[in-house]
């Protein structure tokens, strides 16, 4: 089966699973996730699972992927934070759907591997920082949405204050580390008000607060 014809069967079924929203279904169309996963995996690159990357991470189901982002409700004039880079597989259907993503990750490695698949892909409204994803990116708030690509034990207070009053949404994993007891969970914040809802369980690797030693904060912006 060519690459094509594996693509197409996968956004067949995530519609069919779900993933209705036509412009997220667009953008994962049209990212190559086979630039983002390891070569001993190329041959699931378009298969519906989770794979594992470095550090001990991985690059997301696509359904879990398309379901996530479908959630943000995203229009391409809004801001989003994306903590946890990962492979940049995320990040880079984001950037398709948006005016700006600002992503996060703490493992310079993994984050220095994706600026490069970002830059091959000519994807030029991503910047990003090198630190602690529970922080968030103060300098940079208000954001219209955040995403979180690793299960908080609880919502991170520090994000929740990064959303816009103005309707700002965060979809983030919430539950124990081992991945025994999660759910995605959407936060909607009003003024200083806010409330959420439970969507649908996964598991996801544990967020992680702070950085690797030796590895402190540093931007860039592609």
């Amino acid at each position: 089966m060519t690459t094509d014809s594996r693509k197409i069967r996968l956004i067949m079924d995530l519609r069919n699973a779900g993933v209705t929203d036509t412009r997220v279904l667009a953008a994962i169309e049209k990212i190559p996730r086979e630039v983002f996963v390891e070569e001993a995996f190329l041959d699931q690159a378009y298969a519906n699972q989770a794979l594992p990357i470095h550090c001990g991470q991985t690059i997301s189901q696509p359904f879990i992927v398309g379901l996530m982002t479908q959630a943000l409700e995203l229009t391409d004039r809004h801001k989003v934070l994306e903590v946890g880079t990962g492979s940049g597989y995320q990040a880079s259907i984001l950037s398709r759907l948006v005016r700006r993503v600002y992503t996060v990750e703490r493992h310079r490695d993994l984050l220095t591997t994706a600026e490069k698949r970002f830059a091959a892909l000519n994807l030029h409204n991503l910047t990003t920082l090198c630190g602690d994803g529970y922080k968030g990116w103060p300098a940079q708030a208000p954001f219209d949405r955040i995403l979180v690509t690793a299960a908080a034990r609880l919502v991170p207070p520090d994000l929740v204050a990064q959303l816009s009053d103005e309707g700002g949404i965060m979809v983030l994993p919430v539950g124990d580390a081992a991945g025994l007891h999660q759910e995605v969970i959407r936060v909607r914040k009003e003024g200083t008000q806010f409330k959420s809802e439970r969507l649908f369980p996964v598991r996801f690797v544990p967020l992680v607060e702070g950085v690797p030693k030796d590895k402190g904060p540093e931007r860039k912006q592609t």
